[in-house]
């Protein structure tokens, strides 16, 4: 992995020398169905780049990670590929002032998502090819400048088995067993794309008069695996994707530039969604095979309005390298949300927003890897880490706040002037911002200096002192505060909402939208108000803070958190509780509580779900060992108590039976589970599908409760893609050494797994039920992981050093696992930057969960 990495200083020195005209890329993919002969499957890659420099004589590279290279040429001259590539680089030497370089490769196929990926369906044995390349995997597919200042217009062509269908970003026509397509844009070389297979594809158009008069048509595909053509739900996908089209033609005033938008859902993908322009790729799970809640739908449709803003933020104007991540994700993380609420009948999107995404937030800003907006990236490695919850929760969350600060209409027209000056160029921060002072009239450098430029998050606490009589608000203060280690105190735009009990409701009856800046900030505007039960700092979720509470309004929520009618502020205070819970300041038994008391009452069913997963949490992370059988026994409890209680059919319904899945452990719970499976017990209304009988599985495993045999069993009545992936990580979760001994091997020892079977054994594998048959891996974890880092693809190795970590040690065990971990560290100081950044998360999750524990331990 190390050979393949790319520097930013190389980048830029490469982007100083050499523009590039074109590329024509053939791909000869009919190797992908028969026969392999024993051998690795490769393909025949054919790549013509035409790019200038403007030092000719001057040195540089391509690049390519292929097995072999058969012919290369450069300007008309042969040149030995034993003499010039490495496996990873091909030297180019005495560049001339135009040029044309000719590579002829034999690529190979992956098991782990990135390049051309191969996926063979256990149901039909067909197979299926699709490429996924961000942030530079395009080189294995074919020889290229990979980064994403170099952009280009691209012509591909195809030849494929007989029957298939080839899409890439371009419309294609087939002839004479050719698939060519037609140019792109100047694009980036990792959103370009090619998926391949006998696919089941949907069309569908779309059409729309632009300001000028003229005529916009879109075609519109979607398309998925055969066997998944029965849930394809395409009519759904469709209304979203034309919902979007209409909200970013009317808020982005730039016509959409790409020309069709095929949407493909492909199997073992290893991200969400990926914005490949003209064909947009997404994991094939957000096509739903069995019955889900609203949240599930409402979860789709951001995706496909996320990726969408990806047309205009990444795709048209892109960042320069990838410290300017945030100029596309960021972006298309609130503009997706803005899209949500603004465009489809997903009108509460903004309390999923505060709700989920920006928990990602907060939990990756407190971690030591934690890192500005604007993030320094030093090269591929790091660039493939930094997708994460600074990037694009923190990020948009900052930009829902630029959008406060300045003003919805100057915040788009920004927007607007933005892709009309860079259009299918490269962009820094520095364009962004000039466009937006222009627009807004504000100093956005302070404000990029404050948000952009620094880590951490800031708490807000009120502080409120009541007059004489104690019936009216003397003064009320906002105070922030920061960690040592980011001390930045930012200006905010908040609302402060005052409330009290009323005919059993909490409501909110005075509210005030305020600047907060500096340690203390006095709120003019509530002074004489009645005095507050409840004082919520962040009301309406307009900044990007970790919100506090004073004491009478923490003893509030402890006894009518349930009675908060306003959705969006219930989910704030859940929120701030959940984070209160992760920094020692909330026992986890006294979380659970809450949740037990009140979670039935939440009527946001995503709320709800991620009040499960967060109990759950709770449990097995930071509640003391000594508590942790009665807190699963209350959550049990209240989840089948629920589960009865909810609406027959009902989505909470569907939501509770999943929760109570995941908590079951006594006998009499996993005897329920096995009665649902068998149809000997029955609750009304719900519906036990194939999905849900899965979700039983696993726990009815992990405690032993069910054998191979029962899962062999399962799989024939399932026999899918998706059945094997649901087997191998029960297989995993059996509670047997022999069973744990060969599933580390599988992952650990052996590449053979494709990358979504990777995953699944180490969903099995850990069980936070099974902490003393996990307890010998730890010696064993970081005698692995710098071998691992070293020999396996990236996905695959962030994989492993993050799903194997030791987090679930038993009592005895923890403090000598963080031990452990910090011997490790201090003997490692020279090891990959990438792979230390992994293991110091992992660690800070261990401390952070020992430290809460011990705050619950009375």
């Amino acid at each position: 992995m190390p050979g393949e990495n790319l520097s930013r200083d190389e980048a830029r020195e490469r982007a100083a020398l050499l523009s590039v005209d074109g590329y024509e890329v053939s791909l000869d993919l009919r190797s992908a169905v028969g026969d392999a002969d024993g051998e690795p499957r490769t393909f025949r890659s054919v790549t013509t780049i035409r790019f200038r420099c403007n030092e000719p004589g001057a040195t540089s590279f391509a690049d390519l990670i292929a097995p072999s290279v058969t012919a290369l040429s450069l300007n008309g001259r042969d040149l030995d590929p034993g003499a010039v590539f490495d496996g990873v680089r091909i030297q180019l030497e005495d560049l001339a002032a135009e040029n044309e370089l000719v590579v002829d490769a034999r690529c190979a196929y992956s098991r782990t998502g990135e390049g051309m990926h191969r996926f063979v369906d256990p149901e039909d044995g067909e197979v299926y090819l699709y490429t996924q390349y961000e942030p530079a995997d395009a080189r294995r597919v074919f020889a290229n400048f990979e980064q994403p200042d170099l952009k280009a217009p691209y012509r591909f062509e195809v030849r494929a088995p007989e029957g298939w269908t080839v899409w890439s970003n371009g419309a294609g026509t087939l002839t004479d067993g050719v698939w060519r397509f037609a140019e792109t844009k100047p694009i980036s070389t990792y959103i370009t794309c090619v998926t391949a297979g006998p696919y089941h594809y949907v069309t569908d158009s779309y059409e729309r008069v632009l300001e000028d008069g003229t005529k916009l048509e879109i075609p519109l595909g979607a398309l998925c695996r055969k066997g998944l053509a029965p849930y394809f739900d395409a009519d759904d996908i469709f209304l979203v994707t034309k919902q979007g089209l209409d909200f970013f033609h009317e808020y982005v005033d730039y016509p959409y530039p790409f020309g069709k938008y095929d949407q493909a859902f492909v199997p073992e993908y290893n991200l969400g969604a990926m914005e490949n322009p003209g064909l947009v790729t997404f994991r094939e799970e957000y096509i739903f095979r069995g019955k889900v809640t609203r949240a599930s739908y409402e979860s789709r449709a951001n995706v496909i309005l996320h990726e969408m803003a990806h047309m205009w933020f990444g795709d048209l104007v892109t960042m320069e390298w990838w410290d300017d991540l945030w100029l596309k994700e960021s972006f298309a993380d609130f503009m997706g949300a803005f899209a949500l609420v603004g465009a489809t009948r997903f009108t509460d999107g903004w309390i999923t927003f505060a709700n989920r995404r920006k928990a990602w937030a907060y939990r990756a800003d407190q971690l030591p890897s934690t890192h500005p907006i604007t993030a320094d990236i030093r090269d591929l490695q790091d660039a493939k880490l930094n997708f994460d919850g600074i990037t694009y929760a923190k990020g948009a969350s900052v930009l829902k706040q630029l959008v406060a600060y300045v003003g919805q209409d100057a915040f788009l027209e920004g927007a607007r002037r933005y892709f009309k000056r860079n259009a299918y160029g490269n962009t820094r921060l520095a364009d962004l911002l000039s466009v937006l002072e222009e627009t807004s009239g504000r100093d956005m450098a302070s404000w990029s200096r404050s948000w952009l430029q620094t880590a951490g998050v800031n708490s807000l606490t009120p502080q409120v002192v009541l007059d004489v009589e104690g019936g009216r608000i003397a003064e009320l203060t906002v105070l922030q505060d920061a960690a040592e280690s980011y001390p930045e105190l930012r200006p905010h735009r908040v609302v402060v909402g005052l409330y009290r009990m009323q005919d059993e409701r909490l409501v909110r009856y005075e509210r005030a939208e305020v600047d907060v800046d500096g340690p203390r900030t006095v709120v003019v505007e509530l002074a004489g108000a009645d005095a507050p039960e409840l004082v919520l700092v962040n009301d309406d979720d307009l900044t990007y803070c970790k919100t506090r509470f004073d004491a009478t309004s923490l003893d509030t929520l402890r006894e009518h958190l349930g009675a908060l009618t306003d959705p969006m502020a219930r989910a704030l205070c859940w929120s701030a509780l959940w984070n209160m819970t992760r920094d020692a300041l909330l026992p986890a038994p006294d979380f659970i509580d809450m949740v037990a008391r009140f979670g039935r009452r939440e009527t946001d069913i995503g709320v709800l779900q991620m009040l499960h997963a967060w109990a759950d949490s709770a449990l097995v992370n930071y509640s003391p060992p000594w508590w942790r059988k009665t807190g699963g026994e209350i959550l049990a409890d209240i989840a089948l108590r629920d589960l009865r209680g909810a609406a027959a059919g009902s989505e909470q319904q569907l939501a509770w039976a999943r929760f109570f899945a995941s908590v079951a452990s006594a006998p009499g719970d996993l005897a329920l589970l096995r009665g649902l499976l068998d149809g000997t017990e029955t609750i009304e209304g719900l519906a036990v599908d194939q999905e849900l009988r899965w979700a039983f599985l696993e726990p009815l495993t992990s405690h032993g409760a069910v054998d191979e045999a029962v899962l062999a069993a399962e799989l024939a009545r399932d026999d899918t893609a998706s059945g094997k992936r649901h087997q191998v990580r029960c297989l995993a979760a059996r509670p047997s050494a022999a069973v744990k001994a060969q599933a580390w091997a599988q992952v650990v020892e052996s590449d053979a797994l494709s990358n979504a079977l990777v995953e699944a054994t180490i969903a099995g594998f850990q069980q936070p039920s099974q902490r003393e048959l996990t307890a010998p891996y730890v010696e064993k974890y970081f005698a692995a992981i710098e071998r691992v880092w070293e020999q396996r693809s990236i996905q695959i190795g962030m994989d492993v050093v993050r799903g194997l970590f030791p987090a679930y040690p038993t009592a005895e065990d923890a403090q000598s696992t963080l031990d452990a971990t910090d011997a490790w560290l201090a003997a490692h100081e020279e090891a990959a930057p990438a792979l230390r950044r992994l293991v110091l998360e992992a660690r800070d999750d261990l401390a952070r969960a020992l430290h809460a524990q011990a705050l619950a331990n009375y």
